[in-house]
């Protein structure tokens, strides 16, 4: 119960690594707002879990892609189980598709910048006037933003180079208020993402490249963001953290 009494927003909390990092930090002790943007259903079955296991959470459903919902996101939480928010989890992202560059217009390219960049800035400036210090953020980049991403990822990858910049730049300006920023660049997990965008042959092909020959899991995620938001992890910022099984030493 390392989290008792903190709260904690999850964007894109209701499904896949979402869900396993809103049900762990529960688990931990935190009351958890999780935010989803399209699968209620998946959020409902995440928010039924942690009841259940007797743990506090609502879910908001808010684009936080756009400034008014950002912060209706962090209005939402305050109400909920103010007065502040102790660690911020921004899971919030996706590629969209894979495209060659002949093939991304200006809305293709706003579109996964947006969604991967502008919505962790945007609920990090909602958020950070009403944390204290011992606050913890958590962004998600990716193995893309250190290597560049597979076959039509460049946009996605990008971005997620983009956010590992953002960290840091957020840790050295929040250090001096008591607030941590981390970040997790993940490797192959497997998600409903890799089921999406990566062929089967590809996977199987990594996993046996992987000097842990195996794909990771979201519990295994989850796990790592509890440590990063934890005082176990007190004197850890600016951090971007591979989660990759040995896939890519950075």
């Amino acid at each position: 119960m390392r989290l008792q009494g903190k709260v904690a927003i999850v964007t894109g909390g209701g499904r896949d690594i979402g869900r396993e990092v809103s049900i762990k930090l529960a688990a931990e002790g935190a009351r958890v707002v999780i935010n989803y943007a399209n699968d209620e259903a998946s959020a409902s079955a995440t928010l039924a879990t942690i009841k259940e296991a007797g743990g506090e959470a609502i879910l908001h459903r808010a684009d936080l892609t756009q400034a008014d919902q950002a912060a209706g996101l962090v209005d939402a939480a305050l109400a909920a189980f103010g007065p502040r928010v102790d660690i911020l989890v921004n899971l919030t992202g996706g590629m969209v598709q894979r495209r060659p560059l002949a093939e991304i217009d200006e809305a293709f390219f706003d579109t996964v910048m947006n969604l991967n960049l502008k919505s962790t800035y945007l609920v990090t400036r909602a958020t950070v006037p009403h944390m204290a210090e011992g606050g913890a953020i958590v962004n998600f980049a990716s193995q893309a933003g250190r290597d560049g991403g597979g076959p039509g990822a460049s946009i996605y990858a990008t971005a997620k180079g983009a956010v590992m910049t953002f960290t840091r730049a957020m840790a050295k300006e929040l250090g001096p208020q008591g607030i941590r920023v981390n970040a997790l660049t993940c490797g192959m997990i497997a998600t409903r993402f890799h089921d999406d965008f990566t062929k089967a042959e590809v996977r199987t092909a990594v996993a046996a490249a992987t000097p842990l020959r195996r794909q990771g899991n979201a519990a295994e995620v989850a796990r790592t963001v509890a440590y990063l938001a934890s005082d176990d992890a007190a004197f850890v910022t600016g951090v971007n953290l591979d989660v990759n099984g040995g896939t890519f030493f950075s």
